[in-house]
């Protein structure tokens, strides 16, 4: 698995209802794990026709599967706030099924007044944008949803 599998893992887990997860690809294995409450209620018992527990933990496997055939993402590399285009009354910079070039600017981050161009990594195209123009972006958050072409 490379790093951004890994990634798009932990964000799957995260969101889950999942308290642990162990994941073993071939050479690859990865253990994962969240804090329990220390007053979280006690669960009820599971009925007798409740699937395995092996059933439940392969479902971010295949989430992550999908996810990555379906394309890749073009993160945020800071945190800032998104602007689709150069300014309000600028077309913006790229639209869905837009196919761009590597170094061609998608999108602008603001950051302490500074206007920084996120450029595409690779020649792809744009699947789906997933933050609104002013919206606040987290580090590595993702922006874009591409297809490498």
């Amino acid at each position: 698995m490379n790093f951004k599998e890994i990634r798009e893992l932990i964000r799957i887990f995260d969101k889950s209802g999942l308290s642990k997860l162990k994941l073993k690809k071939e050479d690859f294995e990865i253990s994962l794990e969240k804090e329990q409450e220390t007053q979280a209620p006690k669960q009820a018992p599971l009925p007798q026709s409740a699937p395995p527990i092996t059933a439940t933990l392969e479902e971010p496997a295949k989430e992550l599967e999908a996810a990555k055939k379906k394309g890749e993402y073009i993160t945020s590399p800071m945190v800032g706030t998104f602007y689709r285009a150069p300014s309000p009354d600028s077309p913006p910079f790229v639209k869905v099924g837009d196919v761009v070039s590597k170094g061609q600017t998608i999108g602008i981050i603001e950051a302490m007044k500074i206007f920084n161009e996120i450029e595409a990594e690779f020649d792809c195209k744009i699947l789906e944008i997933l933050v609104e123009d002013g919206q606040p972006v987290e580090y590595d958050m993702p922006l874009f949803l591409v297809e490498r072409v």
